[in-house]
């Protein structure tokens, strides 16, 4: 009696077995590649590629291709010593691939004037790493420690100073004075940091109060242009008033100087004529007689000359139209 098919169970083929030396070779042998190729590395120019031993600071090095010991032996953290980095405070940059965006971040840009108002601060500041082995090791988390650093001085300086100079004239004037407080903070600090430039991006009131704050400075500009027309209507009048009161009294002077002259020598010429008067009587007579005849004779139009014994003289005057004159 048959009973039935058998059912023959196989067990899949067993791979190769590989010896455990070759295994071991193969893996000496990764070590090994991935060791040489650990042991040069390229600093590029902009560069200085600092050599860590076990973690701690061997050395620095220049730009080009440079060797090491292997991993974990040696490693390098490349600094860039030749470019010019920057923080931005108050926004953001956020690049697209058509434009740059801004955000702003209201908590690092709004600030508390020396007159208790309010101002938002927009700033960008520009550094090099001039001391690698300072950036390194002397900071624990130099990023954040440098942000803090430059917000602390900027409110410092910016709250020793009234609104309206935050906003106008007192801008030039801060940046240079936070550049110079941030370049000493970061020499005490042992930063390693060199500040190149500080930036201020946008100085503005908040949102709130913008309105009111650009009608007082409409108001301000108002004022100002008013004070300046009155100083030009200044300058115009009076300046021509006392050019011209000048002038008058000039007049003035320069005629009572030619009537004291001519009066002086009117008195000297009768003073002349008295001492000549005295000299000869009869002859200083005639001549001023003479003299006073020659002035009048010319304006009188008719002359009639009589004999001192003439008799009768009604008759040889012109009494007609042009006698009764």
């Amino acid at each position: 009696m048959s009973d039935g098919p058998r059912v023959v169970r196989m067990s899949p083929p067993r791979p190769p077995k590989i010896p455990v030396g070759i295994v071991g070779i193969l893996i000496l042998v990764a070590v090994l590649v991935a060791a040489a190729f650990s042991m040069w590395f390229t600093v590029q120019p902009e560069e200085v590629g600092v050599v860590l031993t076990f973690g701690k600071y061997a050395r620095e090095a220049p730009p080009g291709l440079r060797f090491k010991w292997p991993w974990p032996i040696q490693q390098v953290v490349k600094v860039p010593v030749q470019v010019q980095l920057k923080e931005e405070f108050g926004f953001r940059t956020e690049r697209t691939a058509r434009r740059s965006d801004f955000g702003r971040v209201t908590e690092e840009s709004l600030m508390l004037t020396g007159d208790l108002n309010v101002a938002e601060v927009e700033w960008i500041t520009q550094f090099r790493v001039a001391d690698p082995y300072a950036y390194l090791f002397k900071v624990r988390n130099i990023g954040d420690t440098f942000r803090d650093m430059n917000e602390a001085v900027m409110r410092e300086v910016v709250g020793d100073r009234s609104v309206n100079e935050v906003l106008t004239i007192g801008r030039e004037e801060i940046a240079s004075q936070v550049e110079q407080r941030l370049q000493e903070l970061c020499n005490q600090y042992e930063t390693g940091l060199e500040i190149d430039q500080i930036v201020l991006q946008d100085v503005n009131p908040p949102d709130k109060v913008k309105p009111a704050f650009n009608e007082v400075n409409q108001a301000q500009q108002e004022r100002e242009r008013m004070i300046n027309e009155a100083q030009t209507e200044y300058n115009r009048v009076i300046p021509r008033a006392q050019g011209e009161a000048q002038q008058t009294i000039q007049q003035a002077e320069g005629y009572a100087t030619d009537r004291v002259n001519r009066a002086k020598g009117d008195a000297e010429a009768f003073k002349a004529l008295l001492a000549a008067y005295k000299r000869s009587p009869d002859v200083t007579r005639r001549r001023i007689y003479l003299e006073t005849m020659n002035s009048i004779y010319p304006k009188v139009q008719d002359k009639i000359v009589l004999d001192d014994d003439l008799k009768g003289v009604l008759p040889l005057l012109p009494l007609g139209s042009g006698g009764g004159k």
